[in-house]
């Protein structure tokens, strides 16, 4: 399908589950992402500010909040770097779904920061901005309706490359 027979139809929403099941996939990245980042942490800092205490390993705090946020602007960066460039992050790409401005195109910075900041907290307060979907009446969640965004499924003949 041409981009510009594509634009013309509306593409369907998202539903809930294949949204998560995009996201499992891309939890399996980006914790790959944070496990790279704990080694190479490791390698720079080195060992000695870990201690073994009652069976428990505790580390220097400051260490502990660089790596938390290493691991926040990691997968910022991961999301919102996919999202602004094809509207597909890996696991999306997988279940064949894109992220799109409301306007028709791809996101910008700011809605990119938007959808991140919300998002989030939306999964964590037991899934209630994901399940505003279902009382929506195009299918979005909480963080798509504030970043002026939705997620649709692509067609099986789009092709990203």
């Amino acid at each position: 399908m041409s981009q510009a027979t594509e634009a013309e139809i509306e593409l369907p929403r998202a539903g809930l589950l294949r949204r998560l099941a995009a996201l499992l996939y891309d939890m399996f990245l980006v914790a790959a992402i944070w496990m790279l980042l704990g080694f190479i942490l490791q390698l720079i800092i080195g060992t000695d500010n870990n201690q073994i205490i009652d069976g428990q390993v505790i580390t220097d705090p400051m260490v502990n909040n660089l790596l938390f946020f290493l691991m926040l602007i990691s997968s910022f960066s991961f999301y919102c770097w996919f999202w602004m460039r094809s509207g597909q992050t890996l696991g999306m790409l997988a279940w064949r779904l894109r992220a799109d401005s409301l306007d028709g195109g791809r996101l910008k910075m700011p809605q990119a920061i938007i959808r991140f900041s919300i998002a989030w907290p939306a999964f964590f307060l037991l899934g209630t901005g994901f399940l505003w979907l279902y009382l929506d009446k195009q299918g979005d969640t909480i963080h798509d309706k504030v970043s002026r965004s939705k997620i649709v499924i692509v067609p099986k003949s789009y092709r990203l490359f």
